[in-house]
């Protein structure tokens, strides 16, 4: 029981430095490309990680939660806004939750 408090608090002291150190280590504006870039992607990069295997493990059919993640990254390719994004992948797996 304690061991999920340890993870817990080591995932809140990660967070916490990356967040606290660029501001108070660095008073100046980044230059460096690769570092700009890296604490820009971040956020994107930790969602990413959070969502996929949440898209694949709420599904009852994973193979209906891996053709929504398809659908929805194509209708985001060409364009497509959240809600209509949303709408398409939640009709999708309703579908082929059915047919499966």
């Amino acid at each position: 029981m304690h061991q999920k408090y340890v993870y817990i608090f080591i995932m809140f002291f990660v967070s916490f430095l990356i967040r606290v150190l660029p501001l108070t280590l660095i008073r100046k504006e980044i230059k460096n490309r690769t570092i700009r870039s890296f604490l820009y992607y971040v956020p994107y990069v930790t969602l990413a990680v959070m969502t996929f295997p949440a898209i694949m493990d709420a599904t009852a059919q994973p193979m209906a939660g891996l053709a929504s993640l398809l659908l929805g990254m194509i209708i985001a390719w060409f364009g497509g806004g959240l809600f209509p994004t949303a709408i398409a992948c939640s009709v999708t797996v309703f579908v082929l939750e059915m047919i499966l």
